[in-house]
């Protein structure tokens, strides 16, 4: 980690225009990252670290937001008044940043070769044989496999960790000394995560580049960090060696940010109604099959078997295309299966849509991204009572019943009037449970509901989740890629690989011993969990409250 910082920042300060009471987005924050080291900014949403990163790139919004103090060098180069037309020349060569949401970072209508190509075009004067050459090697370095027919590829047609490599083969693509990763791992596969963590950690030292990591997860932080700044409310409140900081936190915030990381749960949990439970679902034989890229079959379900019981909560795990969130839409009948039987409650199901008003009522589902699976135009009240509306209650039982389960939920009264896009990620899940809650479901599917979530937030909505399931019996399917989360909510695991069921037990003898080999690399994958040790656990004796959600 010898030589010159590659980016200095001193006593930064970020205004939001129009904020009362002074409030800044970043108040005087002071760092450096060196070449070969990785710099970790931890902090919940609204801490003010994405704001850093783009300041030190130069994507500031044009509006609303200025630029209030301090200086950041990259290089020799004081960047902060620096004309846009200056900047954009530091941008890849100086600079290079991997967005949170590849999705929504590259464009859906080229191929990412295409891409990629455009970056060495607007910069070098590469003639097109040795950019298309470029490019092929830039997707080699990153283990895309096969990269000649990657070039090819539509972002829809790869993976999100697939995506991921690209975006880093884009940032890498002029070679800068500094590289930004905007919680580049958050709704990822662990097993994904720690291969794009790894990918990250060996590029670094083949290129000899700083790296400045943003996440909200202390378990990454301890895999991957030299340095770490805990960031609260635009403030740095700590800083410091990775070990130092793990081992010896000194802020209540950061304690509490490492009390909120999931833990593995190797004890049996106590269920007073397991042993005399009656069964609520059975699945058999259920087979679904798509078809892919050249006509290909691809089977997404292979003859899964699996049960619950009333009141119970099971855990479906799994890497992205192992089958869990077709298993949960067909189960909630959203699509039909090709083949096999659903019973619930003594009833087969029909499949699909098919299925009587009663079996859609009975089983509602809670999706992974709340704002995509909200209705922007409608108001909160309209989207909780749209359902028992629909299904013969009157708007005006419909909703008194939508302001009871905005209580429930923890959402205050006043939230029924407002919009989808006025609420924080954790606030618009509440809601989504809410609307869910509405029907009066005996099951409650959850498909990835706090992957993309803050820690602390997602801590959150898993008591949220348990206290509602004492409150009103519920029974739960709990999909995930985290068997972190899965042995904190759940009763039972089933973990699926490529469409079937390789493991199902209960959650502490198969996280303490587990049978199948893909379970034992699931656990492997998960982050941090050899480094936080003794501090996570001084962390977890000393619980203090949560910022909460932020709207």
């Amino acid at each position: 980690m010898a030589g010159a910082a590659v980016v200095r920042v001193e006593n930064l300060s970020v205004a939001i225009l129009g904020q009362t009471g002074g409030q800044l987005a970043v108040d005087a924050v002071s760092f450096d990252v060196r070449p070969r080291e990785t710099v970790c900014i931890v902090g919940e949403s609204g801490s003010g670290k994405s704001m850093i990163a783009h300041a030190i790139i130069g994507l500031l919004p044009t509006t609303g937001v200025r630029h209030s103090g301090g200086s950041i060098h990259l290089g020799d180069t004081e960047v902060t008044a620096l004309p846009e037309s200056e900047m954009r020349k530091l941008r890849g060569s100086a600079v290079g940043m991997i967005f949170q949401e590849p999705m929504s970072a590259l464009n859906p209508v080229m191929t990412v070769g295409r891409q990629i190509e455009e970056v060495l075009q607007a910069h070098t004067t590469m003639q097109p044989a040795q950019r298309q050459a470029r490019v092929v090697q830039l997707l080699s370095d990153v283990r895309l496999p096969d990269p000649h027919r990657a070039c090819l590829a539509y972002p829809f047609q790869l993976s999100g960790g697939q995506r991921q490599r690209v975006m880093i083969a884009m940032a890498l693509a002029l070679e800068p000394r500094l590289l930004i990763a905007d919680e580049p791992t958050t709704a990822l596969d662990v097993t994904t995560q720690a291969q794009i963590l790894l990918l990250v950690r060996e590029l670094q030292q083949r290129r000899d580049i700083g790296v400045l990591f943003i996440t909200h997860d202390f378990g990454v932080v301890a895999d991957i960090a030299d340095r770490v700044l805990v960031m609260q409310r635009g403030q740095c409140v700590e800083s410091g060696h990775m070990q130092q900081v793990l081992d010896a936190p000194l802020h209540p915030y950061t304690k509490q940010l490492m009390a909120a990381v999931p833990r593995l749960r190797t004890t049996p949990r106590k269920h007073p109604m397991q042993a005399v439970a009656p069964s609520l679902l059975k699945v058999q034989g259920l087979s679904k099959q798509y078809r892919g890229r050249g006509g290909r079959l691809v089977s997404a379900l292979d003859g899964v078997n699996m049960a619950l019981c009333v009141g119970e909560t099971v855990g479906i795990v799994g890497e992205s295309g192992s089958g869990k969130s077709t298993l949960g839409k067909v189960i909630a009948g959203l699509i039909a299966q090709d083949s096999g039987a659903i019973e619930f409650d003594g009833h087969q199901l029909t499949a699909g849509r098919g299925r009587g008003r009663q079996g859609r009522q009975a089983i509602q589902m809670v999706f992974q991204d709340p704002f995509g699976s909200l209705n922007p135009r409608h108001r909160i009240v309209d989207i909780i009572a749209s359902g028992p509306i629909a299904h013969g209650l009157g708007r005006q039982a419909a909703h008194v019943r939508a302001s009871e389960l905005l209580a429930l939920v923890e959402l205050d009264s006043a939230s029924l009037q407002r919009f989808p896009h006025q609420f924080s990620g954790g606030q618009r899940q509440r809601i989504s449970i809410a609307r869910a809650l509405a029907m009066q479901p005996r099951l409650l599917i959850a498909d990835e509901a706090v992957s993309a979530l803050d820690v602390s937030i997602q801590a959150q909505v898993l008591a949220l989740l348990r206290g509602i399931q004492r409150t009103m019996g519920l029974s739960m399917i709990f999909i995930t890629h985290d068997l972190r989360v899965a042995s904190e909510i759940c009763d039972r695991i089933v973990v699926m690989r490529a469409g079937k069921v390789v493991e199902d037990g209960d959650v502490a003898t198969l996280c303490s011993s587990p049978e199948h080999d893909y379970t034992r690399q699931l656990l492997a994958a998960i982050p941090g969990q050899a480094k936080l040790g003794r501090s996570r656990a001084e962390a977890l004796h000393h619980p203090t409250q949560m910022t909460g959600d932020m709207a």
